[in-house]
């Protein structure tokens, strides 16, 4: 924002050279109106179409009989200096570009002719990428575009940005996608941007060195603080019970007292949670609207410790099936079989189930597991997902899309329910947040049913995929992501 002039710092400058033509995307799309797709898109190459009316209207001028050799000599000049305009701006292609940025972006021939106005959001969010995208600016801000994507188009994004020639400013957690198009990570963190050469591979491997770096500056003052608190701690015990007893509580607790990392943390929370082995059976479902299949025959089996992944491109019925297991959706053929006493946590429904008045830390404390741990260990598991302690007491209605996501997804982790539904779980989430709720799902002792793009995620999560291809056709795999694209490849 302090690129675009948006906002104006609090102190420094934003130096930006007045000719530099900037492309911003946001994630919450600007794009409305009665205008379709196809036209917006249209009218980024107005100049280009302006050019060939002149174009035709030269020629036309030129085939008038007997004209003047002064007036021929003129209209042929004139004629160059429109042709190297098109060919500066590649304007022969244009068309091609525009049908290219919709087939990728998965708008079929009915969504690239609807009013804008009558899009969602996710589908208003691709149009305004292609459309940023198909202006060529000299620079590109892009705030987490990815998000709505699905595979297929991540990948087309990719290709483009790494034949971009002009500069790219990107806020994204997908990690595959920043392995695939950065050049340079800078990390903000504790009020400091630190800068890493490199894509994000090479990011995790360094930042541990420069972490060692400062951990080895701050050792000692770290020991010595940590030693200061905990007897100003004992001596606050002490003080309210001044007894031997307290004096060996003490002693003990004191050869007990490192702190217990974050996998200890989740499975202390988790020790409470049983669940049975059978969890649901999917059998010969199928879902169809109007002419198209979405799908046909699809049948398994969810079992405790199972983690399926839903993939495939957008609009072949992903979430279609996921919204049909939590009964939101019917089918058409087929049955959907929960055993008896089995629950559910379907995080869409989480999120709307949000009560805007609720508080964080209220809205997480009333879930499930919460009740059987402490008020301490809710309140370290909020901090893991990155909620401050001023944070886990702000009303949910004053909350970022992104952070009412992550009390959604808190909430459906500490549910006790035995099979959690998600549907694209890593959108508005940052890279923080979804470490956490990968070491969470690690250790859930239920099962997983997830719909995502995100491919790093895939890999670290799934180990059964549904692939679904298109025109009703299902694949199961035992695997996650990259060891099905490698057999495909195969």
């Amino acid at each position: 924002r302090f690129i675009l002039a948006h906002e104006d710092p609090d102190e420094g400058t934003v130096d930006v050279n007045t000719d530099a033509r900037v492309g911003y995307f946001s994630q919450f799309s600007e794009l409305d109106g009665a205008a379709s797709v196809q036209e917006v898109l249209e009218a980024v190459f107005a100049d280009v179409r302006a050019i060939e009316q002149e174009l035709e209207q030269v020629g036309a001028d030129a085939s008038v009989p007997d004209l003047a050799p002064a007036r021929m000599e003129k209209l042929l000049d004139r004629q160059a200096e429109l042709l190297e305009a098109m060919e500066q701006r590649d304007g022969w292609d244009y068309p091609r570009h525009i049908e290219t940025a919709l087939t990728k972006l998965g708008f079929n021939e009915t969504r690239r002719h609807q009013p804008i106005e009558t899009l969602s959001g996710g589908w208003r969010n691709r149009a305004s990428l292609a459309q940023i995208l198909l202006t060529q600016p000299d620079v590109l801000l892009l705030d987490e575009p990815t998000n709505f994507l699905d595979v297929e188009g991540v990948a087309w994004l990719e290709e483009w940005l790494r034949s971009f020639r002009g500069g790219l400013i990107l806020v994204s957690h997908d990690r595959q996608f920043l392995d695939a198009v950065v050049t340079r990570i800078v990390e903000v963190e504790n009020y400091h941007l630190h800068d890493y050469p490199g894509i994000y591979s090479e990011f995790i491997r360094a930042k541990p060195f420069r972490i060692k770096t400062l951990e080895k500056q701050f050792l000692h003052e770290e020991e010595l603080l940590t030693l200061e608190a905990e007897a100003i701690a004992d001596r606050q015990e002490l003080a309210q019970n001044p007894t031997p007893g307290t004096l060996r509580k003490l002693a003990d607790i004191k050869k007990r007292r490192p702190p217990r990392p974050m996998d200890q943390l989740i499975t202390t929370m988790y020790g409470s949670l049983r669940t049975p082995e059978n969890l649901l059976r999917v059998e010969q479902a199928g879902k169809r609207y109007g002419d198209q299949t979405l799908f046909s025959e699809v049948s398994f089996e969810v079992r405790r410790g199972d983690r399926v992944a839903i993939v495939g491109p957008n609009g072949v019925g992903k979430s279609t099936l996921l919204r049909t297991l939590t009964g939101d959706e019917k089918l058409d053929t087929g049955r959907i079989l929960w055993e008896s006493g089995v629950k559910f946590s379907d995080f869409s429904q989480v999120q709307r189930d949000l009560d805007p008045k609720d508080t964080v830390t209220h809205a997480v404390n009333v879930t499930g597991l919460a009740y059987a741990a402490t008020r301490k260990e809710v309140g370290r598991f909020l901090t893991l997902l990155q909620f401050s302690e001023t944070d886990q007491q702000a009303k949910i209605g004053t909350l970022s899309g992104g952070q009412r996501a992550r009390v959604a997804l808190a909430v459906c982790l500490l549910s006790g329910a035995g099979v959690l539904l998600l549907d694209e779980p890593t959108n508005h989430l940052d890279l923080a947040s979804t470490q956490v709720m990968e070491q969470a799902l690690a250790h859930f002792p239920g099962a997983l049913v997830v719909v995502s793009h995100d491919r790093f995620f895939l890999d670290k999560v799934a180990t059964r995929l549904l692939i679904f291809g298109g025109a009703g056709e299902v694949e199961a795999f035992e695997g996650n992501w990259t060891t099905w694209s490698s057999a495909k490849r195969l």
